[in-house]
């Protein structure tokens, strides 16, 4: 008579490693999807802070067009506050940031790596009034 003592306990061993290993992959996932969420709050909130930077005099005008290095150091000062790092590019009348953030993984074997970039682009424009009215 052949006994199996002890084929339950590596079947035991196996599937609690496997629903370790895709618990991870979960939250991992989770955890890339809440970064990228993140930088991309950074980004349009760091475009915002850029687009707020108008050129006075042209503004007396009655154009709509920003001062470049104003926003810059806007958008340099928004980030500086944040867990990430960025660029921006300033046309006439609307900022660009592209925002990179690190993510930890939990489980870094299972991904290659112990850490991951997330990378956000967003835009502003600045606008005159919000109705459109101009006054």
């Amino acid at each position: 008579m052949r006994t199996e003592d002890g084929s339950i306990s590596v079947f035991v061993v196996i599937a609690s490693l496997a629903l370790i290993a895709v618990t991870g992959l979960v939250l991992d996932g989770g955890r890339l999807l809440a970064a990228r969420r993140e930088a991309q709050d950074i980004a349009a909130n760091a475009a915002r802070a850029g687009a707020q930077a108008l050129d006075a005099h042209e503004l007396r005008s009655g154009r709509t067009v920003l001062d470049a290095a104003a926003g810059a150091r806007a958008v340099s000062a928004y980030l500086t506050q944040t867990s990430a790092t960025g660029t921006s590019r300033i046309g006439a009348d609307t900022v660009t940031v592209t925002v990179r953030m690190p993510v930890r993984l939990l489980l870094p074997g299972f991904a290659g790596a112990a850490h991951r970039t997330v990378t956000a682009t967003e835009r502003a424009r600045a606008v005159r009034s919000v109705t459109g009215g101009g006054s």
